[in-house]
């Protein structure tokens, strides 16, 4: 891969920071030594395009203000969660957050090319997300709580259920893999039909005698996620009939 003729400093060598190094090396740009938070960050927007700090959102404020400001260099961030006022005193701000689940450095990436990023600020950003081949969207200051709400639901929320499937599975002798086969199929019928057109099971048709015998059947420290699913199904039956 030829040179991008860009040079990127990340503050933060978790597994975003991690990724985004490897990949961005890979992709052509100049991947500088990377800084901790511990480490004295006055210099770190000096000699490069951009300064991305990955490091936890709590700290992201204290960090960028710990950064002497250069008008030549775009400070980023890479939370989902946080607009650019945490940012303040930089005169050229931007955000790019990977919308991808990232287990290790290694893995995220090669996740990180051809994803989805939520963008905003500063175009330089959107020439990361072009060198990883990936698409964008933006998302503005106030709505990125909302956006990153959605992005913990589908990616944290969803492998809670998935270990509810597990545990109940189990006390009938069923292993997981049967039903993520299953889970697989549900995800192809959402992309092709949306949600409320993919639902399926009791809660889509009433049946309420066979929630009953779920209900019945299930230990009572199961009874609050699977209830609390059912009204997310019902409301999108209700949702669905009202299109």
């Amino acid at each position: 891969m030829s040179s991008t003729g860009r040079r990127i400093r990340v503050i933060g060598h978790g597994r975003a920071g991690g990724a985004f190094s490897m990949a961005l090396a890979r992709r052509g740009w100049d991947v500088v030594a990377p800084l901790l938070r511990g480490d004295d960050l006055s210099a770190a927007a000096e000699g490069v395009d951009l300064l991305l700090i990955t490091t936890q959102d709590d700290v992201i404020g204290e960090v960028a203000a710990a950064v002497r400001p250069v008008g030549t260099t775009v400070v980023a961030h890479a939370s989902g969660s946080l607009g650019l006022a945490v940012l303040a005193g930089h005169p050229r701000r931007g955000a790019v957050h990977p919308l991808i689940s990232i287990p290790t450095p290694e893995v995220g990436s090669e996740r990180l090319v051809g994803g989805w990023f939520a963008v905003a600020g500063d175009p330089l950003v959107r020439e990361v997300v072009v060198s990883l081949e990936g698409r964008d969207f933006e998302v503005a200051d106030e709505d990125r709580a909302l956006y990153h709400a959605a992005a913990c639901i589908v990616s944290n929320h969803v492998v809670g259920l998935l270990g509810q499937v597990e545990r109940v599975g189990a006390m009938a002798g069923v292993p997981l893999d049967a039903y993520l086969d299953l889970l697989r199929v549900t995800i192809d019928n959402v992309v092709e039909l949306g949600p409320a057109r993919a639902l399926t099971g009791p809660a889509a048709r009433g049946d309420l005698e066979t929630i009953r015998r779920h209900l019945a059947a299930l230990p009572l420290s199961e009874h609050e996620a699977y209830e609390a699913m059912l009204n997310a199904a019902r409301r999108l039956v209700e949702e669905g009939g009202a299109m």
